[in-house]
């Protein structure tokens, strides 16, 4: 039975992705890439670690990296409660990965969320909604003791 949940899961945030690129072509986004994997360092066992950006496209001349959450209802939480600290700095450290790889590290670029809530069998979308900004790298830093109490 987990199996067939997880599957679902994998399911159901394929399907809000998807709604998520043709929602943000509609707004007139131009999408660069989808499910973008880069290896971003190496952990303390010195194994590889990866990060995805789920959509990467241009709002006019913005570079906008787009996380996606997709919920089968909203009963318990927004969607976007779930693109917590650790989560957004893992999307950072990759997308700066990208915009060094790709020799963008001057353009403009922001972090978005889009918010999908599918509902009913057919999963057909019955919410999805942009975050522009959702949050930026200066909000990411850590803060250190000294600085919270004498700053």
């Amino acid at each position: 039975m987990k199996a067939s949940l997880k599957t679902t899961n994998l399911t159901l945030g394929q399907l809000g992705e998807k709604y998520a690129a043709a929602y943000l072509e509609q707004l007139g986004f131009r999408l660069v890439a989808a499910n973008f994997t880069l290896p971003v360092g190496r952990s303390r066992q010195h194994a590889v670690i990866n990060a995805e950006l789920d959509l990467i496209a241009y709002d006019g001349p913005t570079l906008c990296f787009v996380e996606v959450k997709t919920r089968a209802s909203e009963w318990f939480a927004t969607p976007e409660v779930n693109v917590d600290k650790r989560k957004r700095r893992q999307v950072a450290r990759a997308a700066r990965e990208y915009r060094r790889m790709f020799g963008v590290e001057d353009e403009p670029y922001r972090y978005d969320v889009v918010t999908v809530i599918l509902e009913g069998i057919s999963a057909s979308c019955s919410q999805i909604e942009l975050l522009k900004n959702f949050w930026r790298e200066e909000d990411l830093r850590k803060r250190y003791w000294s600085e919270r109490y004498y700053d």
